[in-house]
Parts: C-alpha cells; sequence; structure tokens
C-alpha cells in the first residue's frame, strides 16, 4: 500500500513528506533543518520536556513542539522566526538559571549539549534568577556512577532509556514543580536500588548530570610507584573507538596506537583482554559441549556482561542455573595475571596492579563482587596471607574516555603514534577474541571452537554470518555436522527480558542463548565515547570484524598462548583448577 504524503511548506518552500511525520523529522529529512532539541532520542524520548524546539505555524497562537506535533496537509511552518529564536533562548536560559557555572572545570565540558546550545543560540547572559534553595547532594553511592541532580534538566533521557531500552526502572521523576529532579526509589541512590551499571544514562545525558566514577587519580598513583608492577589490559570494543577521542574517523581500527600511548603513559606491560576472551571461549565452549553431551541445563547463557549478570540476579534469579558459570574475560585476566603470569615470571602478586580499560561502566562494579578475590585465596596458603591482605583480581577498571583523558593529560599525540604490539605472554589473541566487542560476537566465537571439538573436522566457513548484526534479538539455527543447534542473540536489555521470560517459563526453544547489557554489545557500552552519529555502532562493529578477518588465528582453540596456559598450568578446559580459577557463582538479589 503507497504512502500517503501531505504538501507542506517549511520556511517557505513546498515539500512533500509522508503522512504522520512529525515537524521535526519532515524539517532534517526533506528540508535539511536541524531543529534544536535537548530532550528529544528518536522513538525513545519524545515527551517535549525541554521545550528547545519549539516552531512557529501559521494560524496558532502558541509555539508547538515540532518534536511532538504532526504535520498536517497544508501546514505552513517556521522554524527561525524572530519569537521562535526568543521563545529558544528563553528556554535555555530558564534550564541555566538553576545550573551550576563549574563549566571549566565540569567532566562534559568538550562534549555538553547544553553548552554548545547555549552557545548556537546567542546565549551569553542568563537574566532570570535562581528558583531552586540550595544544592542538592552528589549521589556517590554507586561503585559504577555518579549522579549530580544539579547539573540535571529534567529531560528524562535517562529516565526513558532505563525504562523503554533497558527494562530496568531504576530512576524516575520525583518532586513537583520547581522541586522535581531524577531521583531513585526513595532517594536511595543508584548503588541501592536495581540500578545495574550499564551508564546507558550516562551516554544520553546531555550535560554533566551523570558520569562515571573516575579511577583516573588512583591509577596515576601506582603508575608513580617503583615498588608496583602496573600492567593494563584493553578490552576489544576499546579498540576501535578510542581514536575517536582524537578526532580519527568513526571505526578507526587504533589498535597499534593504543597499545604505544598505554605504553607510553608508563605501564610495565600492556596486555589484551582478547587474550582472556578465548580463555573464555574454551571454558564457555566446552561447558555448552559438555552439557550437550551429558544432559546438562540448557540452553547454556553467555556470562561475559556484567550489568546482564545484575539484572539476572535482581530480576530472573530463578534462571540462574542456566547462566555460564564462567568469569567475564576481564575478571579471568585478572585472575591469570596474579596466578600463571606472577608464578611465570616470579613475581609477588601482591605487587601486580590490574588495571582494565574497558568500554562498560558495569565493569566497575564487577571488580569489586567479593568472589572476584580468587588469585588471593589460590596464594593464601601458599604464602600465609591473612584474610585482611585479600586482593581483588582486577585493581582498577578505566572507562575508554578516561583512558583518552589519561593520554591527553599526558601530552601524547595519539593520532600521530606509530604502532606497536601487545606483550607476551597475555597479549597474543585470535580473531575469535577479537569480535567478543560486537553483539553476536561471543556466540560466533564460541561456535567456532564448539564446531571443530564437537564434530573433529575444520569448519568449512568462519564466518557465522547468522549471528551478526545489530538487531536488538537475533536466532539462527546452526547445522553441527548434521546436528541442529538453536541459537539466539540480545543485546540490551528490555530485549534480554524477553528471551529470558521464555527461559523461565521453559518455553526456550534454545540451546544457547548470549545477552549483552547495552545495545550494540560492548560497542554501545557506557563508557564509549559519547557521540551523535547514528551509525556509530555499524561504523565500530565494521572496524571489528575487518581486525577478526586481518588476523592469522581466528579461532580460540588455535591460539598458541592458550595452548600454553592449559599444558603448563590449566591443565584441560573446564578442569578442577580452571573451574577454580576462571568460575564463579551468582546469587538472589530479588530481596535486596
Amino acid at each position: 500500500m503507497e504512502m500517503r504524503t501531505l504538501h507542506v511548506k517549511i520556511n517557505g518552500r513546498d515539500y512533500q513528506v509522508p503522512d504522520g511525520s512529525t515537524i521535526l523529522e519532515a524539517a532534517s529529512a526533506y528540508a535539511n533543518i536541524e531543529i534544536p532539541t535537548l530532550c528529544y532520542l528518536e522513538g525513545i524520548s519524545e515527551e517535549g520536556a525541554c521545550g528547545v524546539c519549539v516552531v512557529d505555524v501559521k494560524g496558532t497562537r502558541n509555539l508547538p513542539r515540532a518534536c511532538l506535533t504532526k504535520v498536517s496537509e497544508g501546514m505552513e511552518i517556521w522554524t527561525n522566526t524572530a519569537r521562535v529564536r526568543e521563545a529558544r533562548k528563553i528556554n535555555v536560559e530558564l534550564l541555566l538559571a538553576n545550573h551550576p557555572t563549574d563549566c571549566f572545570t565540569c567532566e562534559r565540558t568538550e562534549n555538553c549539549d547544553l553548552r554548545d546550545l547555549a552557545s548556537e543560540l546567542g546565549v551569553r547572559e542568563v537574566e532570570f534568577p535562581r528558583t531552586r534553595t540550595e544544592w542538592l547532594p552528589i549521589d556517590n553511592t554507586s561503585l559504577s556512577l555518579v549522579r549530580d541532580p544539579n547539573k540535571c534538566i529534567l529531560c528524562r533521557r535517562c529516565v526513558n532509556v532505563c525504562a523503554k531500552v533497558q527494562s530496568v526502572y531504576a530512576i524516575d521523576i520525583a518532586g513537583r514543580g520547581s522541586n522535581s529532579t531524577v531521583s531513585t526509589f526513595l532517594n536511595e541512590g543508584l548503588g541501592n536500588v536495581e540500578c545495574v551499571n550499564c551508564g546507558q544514562c550516562l551516554l544520553v545525558c546531555p550535560t554533566g548530570a551523570l558520569t562515571e566514577r573516575s579511577e583516573i587519580p588512583d591509577v596515576w598513583k601506582v603508575l608513580g610507584d617503583p615498588d608496583k608492577i602496573v600492567v593494563v589490559e584493553t578490552a576489544p570494543a576499546v579498540r576501535v573507538a578510542i581514536g575517536e577521542e582524537f578526532g580519527m574517523p568513526d571505526g578507526t581500527q587504533a589498535t597499534g596506537k593504543m597499545a604505544a600511548a598505554l605504553r607510553s603513559l608508563g605501564f610495565n606491560k600492556v596486555f589484551d583482554t582478547d587474550f582472556s576472551a578465548d580463555l573464555t571461549i574454551m571454558e564457555e565452549g566446552f561447558e555448552l559441549i559438555g552439557r550437550i553431551k551429558n544432559g546438562g541445563t540448557l540452553p547454556l547463557i553467555t556470562s561475559c556482561s556484567p550489568g546482564w549478570i545484575k539484572f539476572a540476579e535482581t530480576f530472573f534469579p530463578g534462571v540462574l542455573d542456566y547462566v555460564s558459570s564462567c568469569k567475564s574475560p576481564q575478571q579471568m585476566f585478572g585472575t591469570v595475571t596474579k596466578t600463571y603470569w606472577a608464578e611465570k615470571m616470579g613475581f609477588d602478586p601482591r605487587k601486580i596492579v590490574v588495571v582494565s580499560v574497558m568500554p562498560c561502566t558495569a565493569k566497575k562494579f564487577e571488580k569489586e563482587r567479593p568472589e572476584m578475590k580468587t588469585a588471593f585465596h589460590y596464594w593464601q596458603e601458599k604464602m600465609s596471607l591473612k584474610d585482611e591482605e585479600a586482593f581483588n583480581d582486577v585493581d582498577f577498571v578505566l572507562t575508554t574516555r578516561e583512558a583518552a583523558r589519561m593520554i591527553r593529560e599526558a601530552g601524547i599525540d595519539f593520532a600521530n603514534l606509530p604502532d606497536e604490539d601487545f606483550d607476551k605472554p597475555l597479549g597474543e589473541s585470535s580473531g575469535a577474541g577479537v569480535i567478543f566487542g560486537a553483539t553476536g560476537g561471543v556466540m560466533e566465537a564460541a561456535l567456532r571452537t564448539a564446531y571443530e571439538v564437537l564434530t573433529r573436522k575444520s569448519l568449512p566457513r568462519l564466518d557465522f554470518e547468522d549471528v551478526r548484526g545489530l538487531e536488538g534479538m537475533k536466532s539462527a539455527t546452526i547445522d553441527i555436522d548434521g546436528t541442529p543447534l538453536r541459537v539466539a542473540i540480545a543485546n540490551g536489555l528490555g530485549n534480554a527480558r524477553i528471551l529470558i521470560e521464555e527461559v523461565q517459563k521453559g518455553e526456550s526453544p534454545y540451546q544457547f542463548i548470549e545477552i549483552m547489557t547495552c545495545p550494540g554489545g560492548c560497542l554501545g557500552g557506557g563508557g564509549q565515547p559519547l557521540s551523535n552519529n547514528p551509525d556509530i555502532k555499524k561504523r565500530r562493529a565494521e572496524a571489528i570484524y575487518r581486525e577478526d578477518a586481518g588476523k592469522p588465528i581466528r579461532k580460540s582453540h588455535e591460539n598458541p598462548e592458550i595452548q600454553e596456559i592449559y599444558k603448563d598450568f590449566l591443565g584441560e578446559p573446564n578442569s578442577e583448577k580452571a573451574h577454580h580459577l576462571l568460575h564463579t557463582t551468582y546469587h538472589d538479589r530479588s530481596g535486596e
């Protein structure tokens, strides 16, 4: 059926636009006019809360909001009349009246939507008085995120993303009138409610009201301590995004420059989380094989994403038996660094500091889980360590943004650095480890190994195209030498909820499910560079798969360093020692 079009005028010019379009959509798509917005997120936040997108429409006395108002036949729209420009300026000035003036020191000083819009609209002074009588306390309860309600402009983007995309509902509007704020239930703080630390709220916040809990000062301190052996691990999604922080094109593969920059910061060793992603595949892949062969609990659900794990513990504790017992690659890396590598090098594990660079704010929470002190327990009896001497497997987590800040602070010309390699032995990885960064990547990496172990045959084709792509949910049936394996992938917790409700009801048709907390997987993690490019995840994914395609080794079980760690230290995948070091348990948080 042919879509009906309407005739409209925008700034005196005639256009044919689809029926059902908003003025905002019509102006952008057909008149090449970008009407300013602060609260609008297509399909997610469309409430007109900020009032910045007002336009003039012939025959109307008021100025309608372009993001909410549908076009109609013969509508005449003006986007830049004097009263439109004045109304927009007044609305921004009203927002600024209650806003802190610490722009020079605010974390969002270089990419604040509110400041940019004020500049574009010609706001040079604020004539309105402050209506809030006192400053609100900053919420520091979360291990991952910091919330400053004084910088909140009540755009509701964070509220809508948390509810509509992630289905967590950790935050909402509280209070009335000038006392309205975005808050948690009973104002308990993000660290004391259902928040899963994903940081998707941070990605859409137009100001500095939401930021990650910075660990930069702590990392600088240990880098300056000559008694510490400070190593860094870098997640696969970081290398295809960090270049954006230095003006490089979206989706640039900056792996070699990233390694060089981190080495220049003073890290003793620059390792790769892709190594432990390969290790994860060995453990998770063999766990899947074991469950299939031995009639274990199916579907097996991946456990790499800490936001998803907390989501399951909070909302679906009944499905935890389906979740892989494997630690995430970050945590596996911390454990093997402070056990296997420490022994290999003859280092005191208490002097080793593991810093990870992650696309994920939830990793900051994950490293503090009490279960993540495996290396300490490994050494406790051997070194007669007391309980009060306990140390984490991973000491500090930097987001991609934080790592970029440190590189800028050190004056390193990132874009012009010559490429360098990772250090050995924890820097060798396969293409399968690289694709962990994209939604569907864990599934594909596991299938590359599971197929060959189950069939004892080489894969006829390494690329599992059916599990790739940025759709919120995907499913496929994979032929394992005549045996069908039904798999599903979900990215974004709202999509995950649909799959997990099937599992909870006993109605899931799948044997293997991959879940990533963030839309797009780690490529769209809460710690990634902020971007207004709607195709940013696609560009990053393309770079991930290019790196995979260019790797000489593309299967986890063929990584020689992985083969060596099993031969010299772990024994076999899923061995007793591997289970002790590389696996963990989860617990019911529904009553917390």
